[in-house]
């Protein structure tokens, strides 16, 4: 019985007023906010299990938005039920089975064929939460169109090529997820440090939980604050630095 992989303790969330909009992107839904100038940059998020109209995967694209790039959340559910917190937990492998975040390739260069042809996109990032970033890791082994990538929290674990990343990649981490150890996290840092051939950082932030780098400013509690804003910053940086 593995532990509740991608739960995080969804709470009582504050309604969030979206700064973009919903478009249709061949058979993908997707939600795009764009900076108020034009640019030729672009950055996908993948979402977590709660899909691509959970609050708090919105605010990130806004904020993204904000520091200056074309940024997208497709649905890479297509259009099929999210996990929602009162789903029951023992349901959670067979969810999964049918919501594989490495079978998400297809999808991935119907958005990106998206922004190079219709916003003029020349250089694209991806950064993904959870499940959103098992999705980044595998794209940034398979993918060469993403110009860098950032996962926070997700990682793909049971494959002996996953060290050989083709761009520039972030993993973030919280010091208390209890659903990647420190031994994993150690282990991916000694493999990189062996296999990879591109820029790459490990970050673990000090008692920080599954899911915590999500999180709305009115949902954070005082004492994480200064670690999210931290993780958040440096997920700016990283996008900044090589895309």
């Amino acid at each position: 019985q593995m532990a509740d992989p991608f739960l995080y303790n969804t709470g009582e969330r504050s309604h969030y007023g979206c700064l973009g909009h919903e478009v249709q992107i061949e058979y993908l839904k997707a939600y795009v906010c764009r900076p108020s100038f034009s640019t030729d940059k672009a950055v996908i998020v993948v979402h977590d299990v709660f899909g691509w109209q959970f609050p708090d995967i919105r605010y990130i694209v806004d904020l993204l938005a904000g520091h200056g790039y074309i940024t997208i959340c497709p649905d890479f559910f297509k259009g099929t039920k999210p996990w929602t917190s009162t789903d029951h937990w023992a349901d959670f492998p067979d969810w999964m089975k049918n919501h594989d975040p490495m079978k998400v390739d297809k999808e991935a260069d119907v958005v990106l064929k998206y922004l190079k042809e219709q916003c003029g996109a020349k250089k694209i990032g991806i950064v993904g939460f959870s499940w959103g970033g098992m999705a980044v890791h595998h794209l940034m082994l398979k993918n060469p169109q993403f110009t860098a990538g950032v996962s926070h929290y997700g990682i793909v674990r049971d494959s002996e090529e996953r060290y050989s990343l083709l761009n520039p990649t972030f993993f973030i981490f919280g010091e208390k997820d209890h659903t990647i150890s420190l031994d994993q996290i150690f282990l991916l840092e000694d493999k990189l440090k062996q296999y990879c051939k591109v820029p790459y950082k490990i970050k673990v932030y000090p008692g920080q939980v599954h899911g915590f780098a999500q999180l709305k400013p009115e949902d954070m509690r005082p004492d994480d604050k200064p670690y999210i804003e931290e993780a958040r910053r440096d997920m700016i940086d990283w996008i900044k630095m090589f895309v």
